[in-house]
């Protein structure tokens, strides 16, 4: 029998979508059986430090790909809006999973039931960003750690912002007070789906990912990769993109302080080049931004 090491972080998220994808491909490619290796990462060691400082995307995944990079694990399973827009060298993403609820959504108190200034938290600033579009009047407090903490940290009268497939994965989604539409909060890059990664040259791992590979999902995912790529930002910036299920791009940017913001929505036919329809996306929220700053 054939045994797939998977690398995860050991947070109870990150544990149960690696179980779900470890419960996948041994369903899918009998013979093939899995074993999980845990890793602690920066993101995971600094629990105080605001993501934005810490230096966006890749806090959460680099030492899970160092683990496959050095050969203590065949496969990394991530959330996808924790990958940087460039592939890790030696790495090729060879399957991400089908997609859960992509959006945002408030806990403790919807949008409508939060009082004039009432707190927010959120670790975000893209997060940040769109709720100040919608209610300029709202404080905001950062927020760490993982969900049963942040679920404790709902501010008295406020509320917190987190994703929706965090709480479906742990079938919490009884704590959501509001979900927030696509069209005025456009999630991050990959949020809802899980990517796994193998090493570029081992073909039987490939192989074998290949088989739980959500083409649908992939296709989004990467048109949205594409706009990140593009911009050469992480989540360091106040910046989103969603590809919808019915072909209909989202993409947001806004400036660093949150003061100023764009939002662009178009769709994409069964012909157009969803990467280049990302990258096209990208410069113009850049465009435009520069224009309503000047």
């Amino acid at each position: 029998m054939t045994q797939l090491r998977i690398a995860t972080r050991s947070s109870a998220q990150a544990r149960t979508q690696a179980e779900n994808i470890g419960a996948l491909i041994e369903r899918m490619s009998p013979g093939v059986s899995v074993k999980y290796v845990f890793v602690d990462t920066h993101g995971d060691v600094n629990q105080t430090t605001p993501l934005h400082q810490m230096g966006g995307q890749g806090v959460f995944v680099k030492e899970v790909q160092r683990a496959v990079v050095d050969g203590a694990a065949d496969i990394a399973v991530h959330s996808a809006k924790d990958l940087p827009s460039q592939t890790a060298d030696g790495l090729v993403i060879a399957a991400v999973g089908e997609r859960r609820t992509p959006n945002d959504a408030l806990i403790g108190r919807s949008l409508d039931d939060l009082a004039t200034g009432a707190t927010v938290a959120t670790g975000s600033v893209r997060r940040r960003a769109q709720l100040m579009r919608m209610r300029p009047d709202l404080k905001f407090v950062d927020l760490r750690g993982n969900i049963q903490t942040r679920l404790s940290k709902i501010p008295d009268g406020g509320a917190i912002v987190m994703a929706v497939a965090a709480l479906e994965i742990l079938g919490m989604t009884e704590h959501i007070a509001q979900m927030l539409d696509i069209d005025v909060a456009v999630p991050m890059v990959g949020q809802g789906s899980v990517a796994v990664e193998a090493r570029s040259d081992d073909k039987t791992t490939c192989e074998i990912l290949s088989a739980i590979d959500h083409l649908a999902s992939r296709y989004a995912v990467e048109t949205e990769r594409a706009f990140l790529a593009e911009l050469g930002a992480g989540c360091s910036l106040p910046v989103g993109a969603h590809l919808t299920k019915d072909g209909m791009f989202h993409a947001f940017m806004a400036t660093d302080d949150c003061s100023d913001s764009v939002q662009l929505v178009g769709s994409i036919g069964d012909t157009d080049d969803n990467l280049a329809v990302g990258i096209a996306a990208a410069h113009e929220c850049r465009t435009r931004l520069a224009e309503v700053t000047e």
